[in-house]
């Protein structure tokens, strides 16, 4: 609030009262508009307002607006369970669900921790992220979250429960190195800590092929691919964080598909309700579920939330992932991606910009520069050229609506370019 109240100062950020949303475009009070370019915080996949999404949400509301999720169920969450698990062929065969990312990330680690003590095993405590990781803020997701801004204020409070190891970042490679050589060498240090400290792990999490809030770090599927095969070796559950990658953001509607592998625990929120209601959901295996099968009600897995599993938002989730296989997205994704990588090419040849990368709909690069307000300058002067571009530190990404045609792609490249200029005089 106070970046907000601070007009005049290099770190003011302007507070933008939206009146409305249309496609791609937020439209304010006083007439302007702006290029949602980064989908609302990577919630919205087929823009404001969309028209097939409003309909299956008013035909819900005719029936059934909630009930809880606690002997009781309906017919919006049964769908959704049943088509979310056959988009993994049917591996994860189970789902529960709650409200945001974080408390997907909490159910998940709790669900692996107490797995574990379920059969036999409860040494196998701890946690293993990667370096830059982000997996939510409240304080179980915070253990396993490497990014010091949201941590550090908190660590009295956080279990010591996590482990960081080094990222895949692709960035990191040394000359005459690929990418694949930076997941090799990531991959060893999980190996080494794995044949120390193997029987204590419960789980590993990551965000597959992209970690968002360390700046869209971008890596190699290899790292997945090997990352999965340890994982089997030692016995620790593979969980991958979704949230912000899945829902066809990377080019496969599962990132992970690109390393074809498949977790032990899958969380999704974000775009899964088309960034219209919060819902998110963690999708395991069988044999986890199991585990939770007892007279023993000590052994079952106790969490809960009022709105789990909400009518309106599975109704929502229905009606996105109606649209992803009406209109054949992932195929028309691939020409959008094409589109953006051709936008980007005049932003590589800025001599300040760093590490150009994109997969799928997802593309970034680094601004070589000092300035510490570089982040909330160049929103501003986006905000000035109709775009809604958020930097996170000198990382600039573009992560649109699956709707942007290519004259809006052109006009995130041009708006893009403008504002950085106008960041760096």
């Amino acid at each position: 609030m106070r970046h907000h109240a601070r007009v005049g100062s290099p770190e003011h950020l302007p507070l933008v009262p939206i009146a409305r949303g249309q496609g791609a475009w937020l439209h304010d009070f006083d007439g302007r508009r702006y290029l949602d370019g980064i989908s609302s915080w990577w919630t919205n996949l087929f823009g404001h307002a969309n028209p097939r999404i409003n309909a299956a949400l008013r035909e819900q509301l005719k029936t059934l607006e909630h009930v809880m999720l606690a002997g009781f169920t309906h017919r919006p969450v049964v769908e959704l369970s049943e088509r979310l698990s056959a988009l993994t062929g049917g591996v994860l065969g189970h789902a529960f669900y709650a409200s945001d990312g974080a408390s997907a990330t909490e159910i998940a680690l709790k669900m692996s921790f107490h797995y574990w003590r379920n059969v036999g095993r409860p040494d196998k405590a701890e946690f293993l992220c990667l370096a830059g990781g982000y997996h939510g803020e409240t304080v179980g997701a915070l253990a396993v979250t490497d990014v010091a801004i949201f941590k550090d204020a908190y660590a009295p409070l956080v279990r010591h429960a996590g482990r960081v190891l080094p990222s895949p970042d692709a960035r990191l490679a040394e000359p005459g190195e690929t990418p694949i050589n930076v997941a090799r060498h990531a991959t060893a240090a999980l190996e080494r800590h794995l044949q120390e400290h193997g029987e204590r792990t419960a789980a590993l999490i990551i965000e597959p092929l992209v970690q968002g809030a360390a700046g869209m770090v971008m890596h190699d599927p290899e790292y997945l691919r090997l990352a999965r095969a340890l994982c089997d070796r030692h016995e620790v559950h593979l969980i991958c964080d979704e949230i912000a990658v899945g829902c066809g953001r990377t080019g496969t509607f599962f990132a992970h598909e690109q390393a074809s592998i498949q977790p032990d625990l899958m969380c999704l929120s974000k775009g899964i309700s088309g960034g219209y209601l919060p819902l998110s959901v963690v999708l395991c295996r069988d044999a986890i579920y199991e585990a939770f099968l007892d007279d023993s009600t000590a052994r079952a897995f106790l969490h809960s939330h009022s709105y789990t599993g909400n009518p309106l938002a599975c109704r929502a989730a229905l009606a996105t992932l109606d649209i992803f296989s009406e209109d054949d997205v992932l195929a028309a994704n691939h020409i959008r991606a094409q589109q953006i990588a051709t936008a980007l090419e005049p932003l590589a040849a800025h001599p300040q910009v760093r590490h150009v990368r994109q997969r799928g709909m997802i593309a970034a690069f680094d601004v070589a520069t000092d300035d510490p307000h570089f982040s909330r300058r160049f929103y501003r002067a986006a905000l000035e050229n109709e775009a809604l571009i958020r930097p996170i530190g000198n990382t600039v990404y573009w992560m649109p609506p699956y709707i942007v045609d290519a004259a809006e792609i052109a006009h995130l490249g041009a708006a893009t370019a403008r504002a950085l200029e106008q960041a760096l005089a």
